[in-house]
């Protein structure tokens, strides 16, 4: 298959490069350009551990096509990290004992995050369905969910 030159915005910084537009952005991001903090679990899109967020959306990128980065805003845990909510975020994960294994943990932030863009302080139901696609097996999921909330609270201080 033919290289596509592709133009998008990453973390908030414009990139430019050759791939080939059938390539995974999961590959695109770890392999290409060493961004190991999304994780991939099971490449079926079925466990969030490769979560980010695409025109502000939160999408699993181990089913996102490089081609659909074209011209698109592209998030993830490294830039995620440098907003007031990615932060607020980490520091109520780690404090909160939301963090086991870690490897979970950067789709479950960025999942959180986009809730938290569209949804400063939701509910526990909404935080339970906005992180159902994202998969545990250390936490028993209480931990995040308590985190999650405190962030929205911490945040609307703010």
């Amino acid at each position: 298959m033919k290289n596509m030159l592709l133009r998008f915005t990453l973390n908030g910084k414009p990139m430019e490069g050759t791939t080939q537009p059938n390539k995974r952005m999961l590959d695109v991001l770890r392999g290409d350009l060493s961004l190991t903090g999304t994780k991939e679990g099971c490449a079926v899109g079925e466990c969030g551990a490769c979560t980010v967020i695409l025109n502000g959306e939160p999408v699993a990128s181990c089913l996102v096509a490089a081609g659909q980065m074209q011209g698109a805003e592209v998030l993830t845990i490294e830039g995620m990290s440098e907003t007031l909510i990615g932060s607020v975020l980490q520091d109520c994960f780690v404090e909160g004992d939301a963090v086991q294994c870690g490897f979970c943990t950067p789709g479950f932030i960025m999942t959180a995050y986009a809730l938290l863009l569209k949804n400063p302080h939701p509910t526990r139901e909404e935080i339970r369905e906005a992180v159902a696609g994202n998969i545990c097996r250390c936490t028993g999921y209480i931990p995040i969910v308590n985190a999650i909330e405190q962030a929205g609270i911490r945040i609307l201080e703010e």
